[in-house]
């Protein structure tokens, strides 16, 4: 047994996300009985200590089916409506269930607004840390029937990594209707072996996922990797294992050899260097040279504005933008000290000639490397 799988049986925060194919049978109608086993072994986890979010997709799937749809309609209403109406079957199933196995629930909606504005990312933190601590199970979706951009969005699995940062999680498990993540797509090649254990930065997982995603979630493995990188960010590992196998939280919590664990195999970040890399909306972007890139990784420098070459959006100061290389890759993301106006103005520019050229100067740096989360 390896020895992530062996620090597996020891975690105690656990986020637990299951997918739309799994709860709607495919989108026949809402699986009560696979619910029941969910919520069963998540109560079993509870009993055994652990303390466990749940963040569910199918909502908008249970949505279509109720409302007769027989296709992903286009309009952004009828996506929010159906949303609206799924939601009140998939809180009924999973209330009805925990309620059979005495546990009680609690409903939180998020947007990637509420994580997006630190306030309300601490409220959000604080709400959910509390409700774990109580025995309580939160089940967590997004609040898709108000908020335009999560539904093109689309897919759960950024949701819950950033929910398992959120409450500093030991573990993400991605429950879907695949048994893991494959060397290549099993669907064109079924005899491609599985991923037992990865870092979840191996950049050859990058060429294994492909960019297919099911008719009813949005998802697919490219994102559950993204998710990954996300979680491990924060320190927390994350399985991708088939929710369809018998008790596969039991599994994964004795450090059985199912589905495919990628590893956190990277110090956590900081809270605060939590939270500026789990924003999805960006206002902007910079982009560094090489050298600008090579210090910023290996030595854990601030980036200055000599090192941009390019400046992207209309970000303001204090603003979190995004920053990338000259090949485009993400470096990471960052509080930055000026407006794309004045970044514009002094990138390529050394730090003692801010004030000339601005009139001004606020920081040397253009983002401080205590507000700088890296990506790689």
């Amino acid at each position: 047994m390896s020895s992530a799988r062996e620090r597996l049986e020891g975690a105690q925060v656990w986020v637990v996300k299951i997918g739309s194919a799994l709860l709607t049978r495919d989108g026949v109608g809402i699986d009560a009985r696979g619910i029941d086993g969910w919520c069963k072994q998540i109560s079993a986890l509870l009993d055994d200590g652990k303390r466990v979010a749940l963040v569910t997709s199918g909502a908008v799937a249970e949505g279509f089916r109720r409302l007769g749809f027989t296709e992903r309609p286009d309009s952004i209403h009828e996506l929010q409506a159906a949303a609206a109406v799924g939601q009140m079957g998939i809180v009924q199933a999973y209330e009805k269930s925990f309620r059979h196995h005495s546990r009680r629930t609690a409903l939180v909606l998020l947007t990637h607004d509420d994580l997006s504005d630190r306030q309300r990312y601490l409220n959000a933190r604080g709400t959910l840390r509390t409700l774990l601590n109580y025995g309580i199970v939160p089940i967590i979706n997004e609040n898709d029937s108000v908020a335009t951009d999560e539904i093109q969005l689309g897919d759960n699995d950024t949701l819950a990594a950033r929910v398992a940062s959120l409450v500093s999680a030991d573990v993400l498990v991605l429950l879907t209707d695949q048994e893991g993540l494959h060397e290549d797509d099993p669907r064109v090649r079924p005899d491609a072996p599985m991923v037992s254990e990865r870092s979840a930065f191996d950049s050859k997982l990058d060429d294994m996922v492909g960019s297919g995603t099911g008719a009813l979630g949005r998802g697919g493995m490219v994102t559950k990797l993204e998710a990954s990188r996300y979680a491990a960010r924060a320190g927390c590992h994350t399985v991708i294992a088939n929710g369809r196998e018998k008790d596969i939280l039991s599994a994964i919590a004795n450090g059985r050899n199912v589905g495919t664990i990628l590893t956190a195999d990277v110090a956590p970040l900081d809270a605060r260097k939590q939270w500026i890399a789990a924003q999805v909306q960006n206002a902007g972007g910079i982009t560094l040279d090489a050298g600008a890139v090579k210090a910023v990784l290996e030595r854990g420098v601030s980036v200055l504005a000599v090192g941009v070459t390019d400046v992207h959006g209309n970000f303001g100061r204090g603003d979190v933008v995004r920053i990338t290389g000259p090949d485009g890759v993400e470096v990471g993301k960052g509080l930055v000290n000026y407006g794309a106006v004045e970044t514009d103005l002094i990138k390529g520019h050394g730090s003692a000639a801010i004030e000339e050229m601005l009139g001004y100067v606020d920081e040397e740096e253009l983002i401080h490397c205590d507000n700088l989360a890296l990506s790689q």
